[in-house]
């Protein structure tokens, strides 16, 4: 049964907005925001595509932000949490373009979010089963989520998932963030821990096709490494009444 993203009669609106960040994704954008939208309103980013990625999530029924030129990631949801928050949403839901997300468990971020009534949590990652996907990105990931691990202090399932739910306060706060890239999400959690917010997980599925990544393997490890590094020293090295 699909969730009504509508309060109760008499309750407390919680509006929400799905935000998906879009580079070069034409072929794949449609699918992705029809689905989206039998749950939430979605704002597409187009983070300076060279094809009809506007155009096509538009005809979607998606509002579409274009930002030009292509800034990132990082920007491009930054720039979708400004918006959102300009328009009153009292959260958000990030999603890739490619399909990688499946927007028909929008409904469980939704539950988990709106279930705990007076102490939502306010940054919600959707965990994957690293079982199911192929041997080198299971490898690098694991080791990826092992040194954040220690890098933090607590144990985190899935450190790049981009399969989220935000609050307005978890927007607020990675506003002032510099990192442009897949980065963002990685801060994204230092951030919420250091606010001392609620963190919370959903299990998703794991998907992979055919997609393209933008960025190399080789930039992706030096960049991984340098914010595991600046995350131990942030959240391990700071004066005692910070």
């Amino acid at each position: 049964m699909a969730f009504d993203p509508r309060p109760p009669e008499g309750a407390t609106a919680k509006p929400v907005l799905a935000v998906i960040p879009a580079y070069n994704e034409a072929a794949a954008i449609a699918p992705v925001v029809n689905a989206a939208r039998q749950h939430l309103p979605v704002l597409v980013v187009d983070d300076g595509s060279r094809d009809e990625t506007a155009a096509v999530a538009a005809a979607a029924g998606a509002t579409v932000l274009q930002q030009k030129p292509n800034q990132g990631k990082g920007a491009a949801l930054r720039a979708g949490f400004r918006w959102a928050m300009a328009q009153g949403h009292e959260a958000v839901l990030t999603l890739d373009a490619d399909g990688q997300h499946d927007p028909a468990e929008i409904p469980a971020f939704l539950a988990a979010w709106q279930g705990a009534a007076g102490n939502e949590p306010d940054l919600i990652i959707g965990a994957r089963d690293f079982g199911k996907i192929p041997f080198v990105r299971r490898l690098a990931n694991t080791l990826g989520r092992w040194s954040f691990s220690w890098a933090v202090g607590q144990p985190i399932a899935d450190n790049q998932s981009g399969y989220r739910l935000l609050s307005s306060r978890m927007m607020e706060a990675t506003l002032s963030s510099r990192e442009q890239g897949f980065e963002f999400e990685v801060e994204m959690i230092v951030v919420c821990i250091e606010k001392g917010y609620e963190l919370a997980w959903v299990p998703i599925r794991t998907i992979y096709a055919d997609e393209v990544s933008h960025i190399s393997p080789l930039h992706h490890a030096r960049q991984f490494g340098r914010v595991v590094w600046q995350t131990r020293r942030r959240l391990h090295h700071r004066p005692p009444n910070a």
